[in-house]
């Protein structure tokens, strides 16, 4: 007994030193680069590594994965200062109850910077989540690549770069830009579906101004170069743009409330209180009676949708046309708009690039398209031919002629020439297509066409503008109205804007079991 008594006492012992150990380990990784960096990084307005983390998840649900990692390199000094987690935070947890894995770079330790190992860490949260299924989130706010490990570091990023390829279309990838992100680091979050930035505190750029300046010889701030409004308003890099972490954190968590946990679920249907059969008179005076004034098709879409909320996407960029996530009758549906309030709502390079992106994002995972269209044609000009137009305009012909989604289109005013093909049009596909009483579809305006048609026998009049004005109206009677394609079957019905969200609800219920599929091949040369 006294010799059983000794060894328990032993082990006792033995279990508390290995405790204390595991609790000192703990501490050591939960701290970081140390209270005096974080304090350093909240004064800039922005949260720790951590802190993202568990304002992300649901609370209590963060499961850390190798959270005792520590760098390899012996070189200048490095092996003497190692620091537990290396300066990434990896793991799982859930958001709304459904599992998310999730990175976090601690710009508090090495910078965030990019290592051999921390990289094999979100590698293998990337693989493991492609195993089970589920979306990942990185929230990046890094100084790069770890210039101590060389090629290591740059091996590191290539291994990620790869997974968000394959995991592209099989699972959501988000990416928060919650810092700096520069050089080869910016690939990542560019393979990835969508980038959320904090205005004031985080850029991306693939050289920095001061090489820029060495180089080129121009003078350029980090913001100007690669800031939130920068990349939201002019390259359209990034979808979203928050005012501080805690907003673009929230919106990470709206934006995952719209999308499945992977390519083989339906999204998350939600319960809906908003009447199935609501009418909006409102709607059967939106469109003005002159076919020239601009409307807010914005208007259109929230008083048709769940609620009136529509959650926009690159809401700064190619304002011409309007593209996001939304619901009716409790289903997310991703809607894409021309914006008549902007540029007449025409398509040009962006607004083509902008719209392609996000249907092939819809179509990649199962969430109906909705098209509202107003559009007169594609943009003309010297500018627009030799920027690429052909080849941009034919992306977004490309995209809804590839998807095989519920696609569901309503021509609210103009549907000209081949931007009418191309806007999710009954020959690419497009399962249900209506059109307002105040649709206008033809090969062009009623203007232009007269203008040709009727060219000699105009030039001969000697009334020009009188007659002109009459044959506009003859031609918008005969040509350009819904009927005459509605009688071909290119429209499915003309129907009341009033009635708009209950028709879309009905004809969602109906494709609900809608199976289609592209022929058999590797995959689509989609003109890029």
């Amino acid at each position: 007994m006294a010799k059983g008594t000794l060894v328990d006492r032993i082990a006792a012992m033995n279990l508390e030193q290995k405790l204390a150990e595991l609790k000192r380990r703990d501490e050591l990784a939960e701290a970081g680069g140390g209270a005096e960096r974080r304090e350093r990084e909240h004064k800039q307005g922005k949260m720790s590594a951590r802190e993202r983390i568990e304002f992300l998840l649901d609370e209590g649900t963060f499961e850390e994965t190798d959270k005792f990692v520590t760098h390899r390199c012996t070189d200048f000094g490095m092996d003497e200062n190692k620091i537990f987690g290396d300066g990434f935070v990896t793991g799982y947890g859930r958001v709304e109850g459904r599992l998310i894995f999730v990175f976090a770079q601690d710009f508090t330790v090495f910078g965030g910077s990019l290592s051999e190992t921390n990289a094999s860490k979100i590698v293998k949260i990337m693989d493991m989540a492609m195993r089970v299924g589920a979306p990942v989130i990185g929230l990046n706010d890094s100084g790069g690549a770890r210039i101590q490990e060389g090629v290591m570091s740059l091996a590191g990023y290539a291994d990620i770069f790869l997974r968000n390829t394959l995991a592209s279309g099989v699972v959501p990838q988000i990416s928060a830009i919650m810092g700096p992100c520069a050089g080869g680091a910016v690939y990542s979050p560019a393979i990835t579906d969508f980038i959320l930035m904090v205005d004031k505190t985080s850029y991306m750029f693939i050289t920095g101004p001061d090489v820029i300046k060495a180089v080129t010889h121009e003078e350029v701030s980090k913001a100007e170069l690669g800031g939130a409004e920068t990349h939201n308003s002019k390259s359209g890099v990034a979808h979203f743009m928050a005012h501080d972490d805690a907003e673009c954190l929230s919106m990470v968590r709206e934006l995952l409330s719209f999308v499945p946990s992977n390519n083989l679920e339906d999204p998350p249907r939600k319960a809906c209180t908003d009447p199935v059969d609501r009418v909006e008179e409102k709607l059967d005076t939106l469109v003005p009676a002159e076919s020239t004034m601009p409307y807010d098709i914005k208007d259109a879409i929230n008083l048709v949708v769940d609620d009136n909320y529509f959650f926009e996407v690159q809401e700064h960029y190619a304002k011409n046309i309007v593209v996001g996530f939304a619901r009716l009758n409790g289903r997310p549906v991703g809607i894409v708009a021309n914006q008549p309030n902007f540029l007449a709502g025409v398509l040009d390079i962006s607004a083509s690039i902008k719209g392609a992106r996000f249907v092939r994002f819809c179509d990649c995972f199962n969430i109906p398209l909705i098209t509202f269209e107003d559009v007169p044609g594609f943009l003309p000009g010297v500018t627009q031919e030799h920027g690429g137009i052909i080849t941009h305009g034919a992306k977004l012909l490309f995209a809804f002629a590839e998807a095989t989604v519920p696609k569901i289109t309503v021509i609210t005013r103009k549907a000209y020439g081949g931007a009418y093909c191309v806007m999710a049009s009954k020959h690419i596909r497009t399962d249900v297509n209506y059109a307002w009483p105040t649709a206008e579809i033809a090969v062009m305006g009623p203007e232009g066409a007269v203008n040709i048609v009727y060219k000699r026998e105009l030039d001969k009049s000697q009334n020009f503008e009188k007659d002109r004005a009459a044959k506009i109206e003859e031609f918008r009677d005969r040509f350009a109205n819904p009927y005459i394609a509605a009688e071909r079957g290119f429209v499915d019905a003309v129907i009341q804007p009033r009635d708009t969200r209950k028709k879309l609800i009905q004809a969602l219920e109906m494709l609900d079991s809608k199976r289609d599929k592209n022929p058999a091949k590797k995959h689509g040369n989609i003109p890029l």
